[in-house]
């Protein structure tokens, strides 16, 4: 009894971790998880994108459709590297923070929230990032990033290798 009660425990103080920690996944959102380098965590999706989750980020994968595939990332703290394979048509895939929007259609960038602001990196492709209250967004193309804060305008620069490296160190990558 002790030990049932002991492993029932131990469950769902882990399930409790991974939800807080990593996403708080709906079971057909078709992704699985597996640790990796310097403490991140790879999310695999069936729909072929792919997440590398910074180790303690915050963030929730969304299938707002409804057809058993994630389609958006609300990230609330930390960072993630996407990428989602190139598609004709359809839907961007986006990451949502509280002060931006970064949708893509086929490209590998990483997203880091910290306090009130949300850095855009683009490896490789293009990604469209705007605020989440709307307004003139900016395109950034591969090696090109972009701070968004509250106010104050979206400018594009091109990152720096020692800033691009750090952030990539985060990921593992």
């Amino acid at each position: 009894m002790k030990e049932t009660a002991r492993a029932g425990c131990f469950a769902l103080l882990w399930s409790s971790l991974l939800m807080g920690y990593a996403a708080a996944q709906p079971a057909n959102a078709g992704c699985t998880a597996s640790p990796s380098a310097a403490g991140t965590q790879t999310w695999r999706c069936d729909n072929g994108i792919t997440i590398v989750a910074e180790n303690g980020a915050r963030f929730e994968l969304k299938d707002a459709n409804r057809d058993g595939h994630i389609d958006s990332v609300e990230l609330s703290s930390k960072a993630l590297l996407v990428e989602v394979p190139k598609k004709p048509g359809g839907n961007p895939f986006k990451v949502l923070t509280p002060q931006a929007i970064a949708a893509v259609r086929g490209t590998k960038w990483a997203v880091d929230v910290a306090e009130a602001k949300t850095s855009v990196f683009v490896a490789d492709g293009r990604v469209g990032v705007s605020r989440r209250s709307r307004g003139r967004g900016v395109v950034l193309g591969p090696g090109e990033g972009v701070d968004v804060e509250a106010t104050g305008p979206l400018t594009v620069k091109t990152w720096g290798q020692p800033r691009v490296d750090a952030l990539m160190a985060r990921l593992g990558q």
